[in-house]
């Protein structure tokens, strides 16, 4: 295989790099959301959450993007591609992460929220200072870990149209008759890139402060 033919797949990676990272982020504010809904008293908030993860975590990522890849526009609204693919991964990770985090926040000890309210805390303060920062200690390497699910799975993005790495790989193993040169260099760019999320992770993981007991 051709240094050329290398760098093809390589300029797909960024696609993959970029459309993971941004469903990830975007899939995390979501999933504090959800999360917060999952432990809500008041069944308006805990029961629709909890539908939206049932489906998004029973249903197939790939019948997902299809799915909302189809439906966009039969209701109206004509989105890129690249718009189809966030939001499918998006949704996606949004419903794995809010069951991370859901673990997280109920395992924050009740003793910390008291003092907090002793001190005058408001239940706000109590979320972003306390609640958020434990449960993503606790939670963090659980969520690194669907980092890189994500990035196996952005793969899938090719059947709404992308061109990410995966489908790159297949475009040139039909062009050059070269599958098993170009799939191996496909699986090597993969597996950097997720050794290196997990190294990144590891490093993060160790400067973040311990679990107030």
């Amino acid at each position: 295989m051709t240094i050329k033919l290398f760098e093809l797949l390589l300029r797909a990676s960024i696609y993959t790099i970029g459309i993971s990272i941004a469903s990830i982020l975007i899939g995390f504010a979501i999933a504090i959301v959800l999360s917060g809904a999952l432990l809500s008293q008041k069944r308006l908030f805990k029961v629709p959450a909890q539908l939206f993860i049932s489906f998004f975590r029973g249903v197939p990522l790939l019948v997902q993007l299809l799915l909302i890849y189809n439906l966009l526009p039969a209701i109206g609204i004509n989105v890129p591609s690249i718009v189809a693919a966030l939001v499918g991964l998006s949704l996606c990770t949004a419903a794995y992460q809010a069951e991370n985090l859901r673990g997280g926040f109920a395992s924050v000890p009740r003793g910390l929220i008291e003092s907090a309210e002793m001190v005058g805390l408001t239940s706000g303060q109590i979320f972003r200072r306390i609640k958020v920062p434990i449960a993503l200690r606790l939670t963090f390497p659980a969520l690194v870990n669907e980092a890189i699910l994500i990035l196996k799975a952005s793969s899938l993005v090719s059947v709404v149209g992308i061109v990410e790495l995966t489908r790159m790989a297949q475009d040139l193993a039909g062009s050059t008759f070269l599958p098993l040169e170009i799939f191996a260099s496909a699986g090597l760019i993969y597996f950097v890139i997720n050794w290196g999320v997990a190294q990144a992770g590891s490093m993060i993981e160790r400067t973040l402060p311990g679990v107030p007991r």
